[in-house]
């Protein structure tokens, strides 16, 4: 029995060893994949010179030398190279097979090694990194051993995968820890934007340029700290910003779109109804309607104490 991905239960709950299915060095110069593809093997892409262009799921980065991106499987990529601008890399793609021989399984690892715990119940798709250059060796070193596929140097081979999987474990627990802040930065400032233009005729990717972030990696870390995407944030901030406007205001009811930013009266009459269950018609005759029953209710008030 095999396990194809970093993240199935059994890896923890069963005694696997990572075993490497295919790897290769290869200098890449005016190439790119059809299309995304994924397949059953986690793979490391590392770049050894030059740069590239990776697309992940729905994420696009450019990757230069000593970075290198562990991508889950099942998980579609595509890699783009630029044309006089070659791209030497070193790949290799394993799975998990069950454990033969007194080398420790992955379980136990994770028993001795927290960061490695941690890392593999974090559940991301991709981990992108920066090496410090322990990375690389232990590759280079791994794909040596590979290449002499002798019997008594599969002890190594183990030692040498389960050596890099606790690295690049460490690397992106420390990555974690880095981005945090950036992040937190990064998701204030996208607040701000939005609480100071949700009037204007903004989307999303204008909300991204304005803190300088690509659309896909600010989708990702707003969620993550909000739990609504951007443009549900946005959407959402802007019928509260409605209905106070009809709530306070005298202001027109086919007027209240151009006060948050929406151009289409139709569309900002169908969002309204959506997150609030009336028209806004609908809306401000029941605010109105309340606003007498409490008048009528205080005078009734009054007139009782008056006699």
């Amino acid at each position: 029995m095999s396990i194809s991905g970093l993240y199935d239960q059994e890896l923890l709950a069963g005694t696997y060893h990572p075993h490497v299915t295919f790897y290769y060095f290869k200098q890449w110069d005016d190439f790119q994949m059809p299309e995304a593809h994924a397949h059953h093997r986690v793979e490391i892409m590392y770049v050894i010179s030059g740069q590239c262009k990776v697309t992940i799921d729905k994420d696009v980065w450019t990757m230069k030398k000593g970075q290198f991106v562990l991508i889950d499987a099942h998980v579609p990529h595509q890699l783009i190279v630029k044309k006089g601008k070659p791209c030497r890399m070193l790949n290799i793609e394993f799975q998990f097979e069950e454990k033969t021989g007194a080398f420790p399984s992955i379980k136990e690892l994770t028993e001795e090694n927290t960061a490695f715990q941690d890392f593999l119940t974090r559940k991301k798709m991709y981990h992108l990194l920066h090496d410090p250059n322990e990375v690389y060796f232990t590759l280079k070193n791994l794909v040596l051993e590979l290449d002499e596929a002798q019997q008594d140097n599969q002890l190594m081979i183990k030692l040498l995968l389960s050596q890099l999987l606790i690295h690049i474990a460490k690397l992106a627990a420390a990555a974690d820890c880095e981005d945090a802040a950036p992040a937190n930065l990064y998701v204030k400032k996208t607040l701000d934007f939005i609480h100071h233009h949700y009037d204007c005729d903004i989307q999303v990717k204008d909300i991204a340029a304005a803190v300088h972030l690509h659309p896909n990696y600010l989708h990702r870390i707003f969620k993550a700290h909000t739990g609504s995407s951007v443009l549900e944030f946005l959407t959402s901030f802007r019928m509260e910003k409605a209905k106070m406007l009809l709530l306070h205001s005298s202001i027109p009811i086919t007027d209240i779109s151009e006060y948050i930013g929406i151009n289409s009266r139709q569309y900002f009459s169908a969002l309204f109804k959506k997150h609030t269950g009336q028209s806004p018609l609908e809306y401000r005759n029941s605010i109105d309607k309340w606003k007498r029953e409490e008048t009528e209710e205080e005078e009734d008030k009054n007139t009782q104490i008056g006699t």
